[in-house]
C-alpha cells in the first residue's frame, strides 16, 4: 500500500480531506482496473481512505487497484465540497495512471453511507462530457441517501427517535444539525435548492454510467427507500442500474453481503427502460459485486486473474 497520496493542496491546512491510500496487486499484467473507494461517516469526518482496507484486501486479491480516498467533512467545507474533493481524487489517479498501471478507461467508485451518496454523484455528474477527466465507468453505491427531502418519511418505525438519542437532536434527518443539514450549511428545509443539488436523484439520465444499488430493507439510518427511488430514476431515465434489496440487513456492508442470509432477496436490473426482477437466495456477496464491476468495465477474467483472495 502506498499511503496519504495528496491529489490536491488541503484546505485547511490541518485536515487530511485531501489524501488517498494506493492498493496495487502482486504481479499483475498490464493496466490494472481501479475501483475507487471513500468510507461513509455522515460527512462528520475526514477519514473516508480509512476503511478501504478490507475492501482492497478483496479486491487486489482479484487484479484490482484500488484507492482509498478521504474527502472534506461539512466542517472543514460545505456541499459541493465533497463532490469536488473526490472528482479531484479521480482526476488525480487517472493524470497518474501510467506510474501506478491503471487503465484510465476502467475507474469504478463505490462507497457506504455518505460514501456511497459520493460514489453515486461522482457517477451520476458531468457523465455527459466524455473528455473529462474525473468520469468513471460504473459505481457502486452501498445504502446511500438520495433525496434529503424525503428521508424522514421513510424511516422505519421508532427509527427516528433513536437517530435522535443517538445524535442529540430532535427532527431527525430535517433537523439543522443533522448530517445533512450540516452538509448543507443549514436546515435541510430552509434549503430546498441546495437540498436537491445534493440530490443524486436529480442526475438520473439515460448517459450514466451502470449504477449497482445496495440496501438492507432493516435500515435505521438511511432508509431503504433512498435506494428505491434512485433505482427508479434510473431506470425511468433508461439507463443501466442493479439493486439488491436486502430483508434483514442494516447499516453495514458486512450485513448486507452476510453469506449467511439465506432469506430471499430481490434483484432488479433495468436497462434501457427494460427492467428484470428476480428473487436471489442466499444475500448478494462480493462474487456479485465484482461481477457487475467486470461486466460494466469490460474486464475479462484474464484481465484479472483470481488470486484466491477473501470470499465473502
Amino acid at each position: 500500500m502506498i499511503p496519504d497520496l495528496a491529489y490536491r493542496p488541503a484546505e485547511p491546512t490541518d485536515h487530511r480531506g485531501h489524501l488517498l491510500d494506493l492498493y496495487l496487486p502482486a504481479d499483475s499484467p498490464g493496466d490494472r482496473p481501479l475501483i475507487v473507494w471513500t468510507g461513509g461517516s455522515g460527512w462528520m469526518r475526514d477519514d473516508g481512505k480509512d476503511s478501504a482496507g478490507p475492501i482492497a484486501a478483496i479486491f487486489t486479491a482479484r487484479g484490482y487497484a484500488v484507492a482509498g480516498v478521504s474527502i472534506r467533512s461539512s466542517g472543514q467545507g460545505a456541499f459541493p465540497a465533497q463532490l469536488r474533493d473526490i472528482k479531484a481524487a479521480i482526476h488525480w489517479l487517472r493524470s497518474h495512471a501510467r506510474r501506478y498501471r491503471l487503465d484510465p478507461e476502467r475507474f469504478a467508485v463505490m462507497g457506504d453511507s455518505s460514501g456511497g451518496w459520493t460514489a453515486a454523484m461522482a457517477a451520476l455528474t458531468d457523465h455527459d462530457a466524455p473528455a473529462l477527466a474525473s468520469r468513471v465507468q460504473a459505481a457502486v453505491a452501498f445504502y446511500p441517501p438520495t433525496d434529503f427531502l424525503r428521508m424522514d418519511e421513510q424511516m422505519l418505525p421508532g427509527a427516528c427517535r433513536e437517530f435522535n438519542r443517538d445524535l442529540g437532536i430532535t427532527g431527525c434527518h430535517d433537523d439543522s444539525r443533522s448530517p445533512e443539514s450540516l452538509l448543507l450549511g443549514g436546515a435541510i428545509r430552509t434549503r430546498p435548492e441546495a437540498a436537491a443539488a445534493a440530490n443524486p436523484v436529480r442526475y438520473a439520465t439515460r448517459s450514466a454510467p451502470p449504477l449497482l444499488l445496495l440496501h438492507g430493507q432493516a435500515d435505521r439510518l438511511v432508509p431503504h427507500g433512498q435506494s428505491v427511488l434512485l433505482y427508479e430514476a434510473l431506470r425511468d431515465a433508461g439507463a443501466t442500474v442493479t439493486f439488491h434489496s436486502v430483508p434483514g440487513a442494516g447499516h453495514d456492508w458486512r450485513a448486507v453481503l452476510d453469506p449467511t442470509n439465506h432469506d430471499a432477496h430481490r434483484v432488479y436490473r433495468a436497462r434501457s427502460g427494460r427492467e428484470q426482477v428476480t428473487i436471489g437466495r442466499p444475500g448478494p456477496g462480493w462474487d456479485d459485486v465484482d461481477r457487475f464491476i467486470r461486466d460494466a468495465l469490460a474486464v475479462r477474467p484474464q484481465d484479472t486473474a483470481d488470486r484466491g483472495g477473501p470470499r465473502p
